[in-house]
This record gives C-alpha cells, sequence and structure tokens, in this order.
C-alpha cells in the first residue's frame, strides 16, 4: 500500500533521525493512511478509498459525494 491520501494528497516527507552525538541519518515520515470502504448511493456502488486519518474525518464532515468530487477534480480516479 502506497503511503498516499487520495483526498488530500498527502505523501511521504523526508527528513533526519538525530542521534544523541547528533549523527543524522536519513528517515521517512508516513502519513497515517487507511484503506476504506464508503457506498456512493448517486453510483450505487462501494468505492474503497486509500485515505488518511485527517480525510476520514473530511469526509465525515463533508459527505462522501462531496469528496468524491474533490477527488475527481483533482484528477484522481475512482
Amino acid at each position: 500500500m502506497s503511503a498516499h491520501c487520495q483526498l488530500t494528497g498527502a505523501r511521504p516527507r523526508f527528513g533526519n533521525t538525530v542521534s544523541h552525538s547528533h549523527r543524522r541519518t536519513s528517515r521517512r515520515f508516513d502519513p497515517n493512511v487507511q484503506r476504506k470502504r464508503y457506498w456512493l448511493p448517486s453510483e450505487g456502488r462501494y468505492v474503497r478509498l486509500t485515505l488518511s486519518a485527517k480525510a476520514i474525518k473530511t469526509v465525515d464532515s463533508i459527505g462522501i459525494e462531496a469528496a468524491v468530487a474533490r477527488i475527481r477534480a483533482r484528477g484522481g480516479k475512482i
């Protein structure tokens, strides 16, 4: 599963782990992505989305229809 949110576009960020002696090694900060299934009433089918935890809360507040419209406006395929 790629660490990429379909709604917000959140992707991994990169930085450094700094040890006690201040040696730096590269690391990756992954967003908290989950695969979630929603019923899409306008199309009469379920859609499975890869969403970050923040995007799941956004879908809860704006609704799945508006969220799918945003994803399609960004050029995402559902």
